[in-house]
């Protein structure tokens, strides 16, 4: 059974927006869960959908008119919006469904003026709201947040102080990437404005928001191979960058250089850059050029150094995962373990190795019909006991100085019975077997791949509302892009060095989730001009839970090879 609905919408602060709306002559608002910096996780001070809503997701978008609110999510999140937002106030659409546009033709009439932050939404973002709705809607830019004035209480902005990513651990020297990025801009300028990036490109790290090591700033790469870099001076005191000329200015300074750029050719990513910044150096007069950050695909391809680190960040991760396990099959029926327990313990496990620095996202720890919530986080009104006979669904991940992890393993709290669930388990491990073994041509993309990982789930009609893999940075983020595995395809095809999650899952709503996830590496084929994986991911996968007559013997001489790999696994 569901626990209560415990929402936590904001009446008094929608009251408000409405009324800003009808002062500013504006017809709707729309507000991201992105933050300035456009990432997965914000610190506490952005989070503003959250304070006005109660949903507490990583992605989503709130439209506010003056009779109607809506939250567009994706399909991991779509049973957690509503049970965190008042669905009498905030209808929640699935963002495949009703896109951003579709609902403002809906909820407006033409001409009508939508107000929006341009530090929260991109060039490129921008850019495809207006060609869909031409002249129906004109977007009207409000700096700064509107949502900012109406929050008493917003915390203040962090600012820890940044560490040096030693060169040893990185591979690659920062003046020697910047070098090769001047040389991909061909001698132009560059905004950078993700955090991740910069952090790879200075070889720095930060701890400004949470689960990623990242400072919070922007940087201008200038054609002299100067930094501008902005951060609070105060988070710059102890580190300098070896051979780079690094001039640090807090936000002040910043937003004075983007009225006077030192530059006058600048790069920037329309896919990265927010409409105000693009708009201060335009109007500055500045040339831009709209480009692909070489960053992206720079930071995405590990360093022969890189490759080495994440094998070891999985052999020490794999150590505490499995000592969480022996743990957890060990309790006794008769004990009463919860949720929170499991999150608790496992952090235990982790925390013990001394390189570790933290959970590289919030541990999800799902049972029973939790398990079917795709980014389920346990909280003490949602916290329940996991029965003998139950199954438990387990996302988490490390950060360590050589490498981040990400691993889910459903497993069983004693012997499991149902047939629907064992069934549903086999087909996504068949799944997971297939993609784990894949040999592809280089130049080949995740999309082409997706479809092995899903297709035993197909033939049994049955599927996953998410992709099959993400990026996973080394020492940063736990999602990041260019590369992937889903059925949208991006065009990036897999080159040696990425890391990728393999996560086919299947979640009955009210019932079980299921989720096998390993990391992957793209490495060379045998075979000249083809690719394939190394699964990085060292925990064995839960046996109690197949239905043995579903896999062929290809898959199960797999599956015994690499649980008795993995449980032979040592740090080093």
């Amino acid at each position: 059974m569901y626990h209560k609905k415990m929402t936590h919408t904001n009446k008094e602060m929608l009251h408000q927006l409405r009324n800003w709306l009808k002062k500013n002559e504006c017809d709707g608002f729309v507000l991201p869960v992105t933050d300035e910096y456009q990432g997965e996780y914000s610190a506490d001070y952005a989070r503003r959908v959250t304070a006005l809503t109660g949903f507490d997701g990583s992605a989503g978008m709130v439209i506010l008119t003056h009779d109607a609110c809506a939250l567009l999510v994706d399909g991991r999140y779509t049973l957690q919006a509503e049970r965190e937002v008042d669905t009498d106030l905030i209808a929640v659409h699935l963002s495949s469904d009703m896109t951003v546009t579709r609902y403002l033709e809906m909820h407006l009439v033409v001409g009508a003026m939508v107000a929006y932050d341009p530090a929260l939404h991109t060039v490129g973002q921008l850019e495809r709201w207006e060609q869909t709705l031409k002249t129906h809607v004109r977007f009207v830019a409000h700096h700064p947040n509107p949502l900012d004035e109406l929050w008493l209480d917003q915390p203040a902005r962090p600012t820890q102080p940044i560490m040096l990513h030693d060169d040893m651990l990185a591979g690659e020297s920062a003046h020697s990437k910047i070098t090769r990025v001047l040389e991909a801009t061909q001698g132009r300028a560059m905004l950078v404005t993700d955090p991740d990036a910069i952090c790879w490109l200075l070889n720095i790290r930060g701890n400004d928001i949470p689960f990623n090591p990242l400072p919070l700033c922007y940087a201008l790469i200038g054609v002299d191979a100067h930094i501008w870099l902005a951060v609070e001076p105060q988070q710059m005191q102890r580190v300098t960058i070896p051979d780079v000329t690094c001039h640090v200015m807090d936000a002040t300074a910043w937003e004075a250089l983007m009225q006077n750029p030192p530059y006058q050719d600048i790069g920037y990513d329309p896919s990265r850059c927010p409409v105000l910044w693009h708009n201060k150096l335009q109007g500055a007069g500045a040339i831009l050029h709209r480009m692909e950050s070489p960053i992206t695909l720079m930071k995405a391809c590990k360093n022969a150094v890189e490759q080495e680190n994440m094998r070891r960040a999985h052999r020490v991760d794999a150590v505490a995962v499995q000592a969480f396990l022996a743990w957890f099959d060990a309790l006794p029926p008769e004990v009463h373990i919860t949720e929170l327990d499991v999150v608790e313990k496992l952090e235990q496990c982790r925390a013990a190795h001394p390189d570790y620095r933290g959970a590289s996202f919030a541990t999800i720890a799902g049972a029973g019909e939790h398990g079917a919530i795709v980014h389920y986080r346990a909280t003490p009104t949602t916290n329940r006991a996991i029965a003998h006979g139950e199954v438990l669904l387990l996302d988490s991940g490390g950060q360590y100085p050589y490498g981040t992890t990400d691993i889910t393993r459903t497993m069983a709290r004693g012997c499991v019975a149902d047939d629907a669930v064992k069934r549903a388990y086999t087909l996504v491990l068949k799944g997971h077997i297939a993609l784990s073994c894949a040999v592809f041509p280089e130049g080949t993309t995740g999309h082409q791949l997706d479809v092995l990982a899903r297709q035993f789930l197909w033939q049994a009609g049955m599927d996953y509302a998410h992709g099959t893999g993400h990026g996973v940075g080394h020492y940063l983020c736990v999602h990041e892009p260019p590369q992937s595995i889903s059925m949208r395809g991006n065009g990036v095809a897999l080159r040696i060095g990425m890391v990728l999650s393999n996560e086919p899952g299947y979640y009955e709503e009210g019932a079980f989730g299921i989720r096998i996830e390993s990391l992957m590496m793209v490495v060379a084929h045998a075979r000249k001009g083809y690719l394939c994986f190394e699964t990085l991911t060292r925990v064995p996968i839960d046996t109690r839970l197949i239905e043995s007559s579903l896999l062929s013997d290809h898959e199960q001489t797999w599956l015994e090879d690499y649980n008795r790999d993995a449980r032979a696994v040592h740090t080093t």
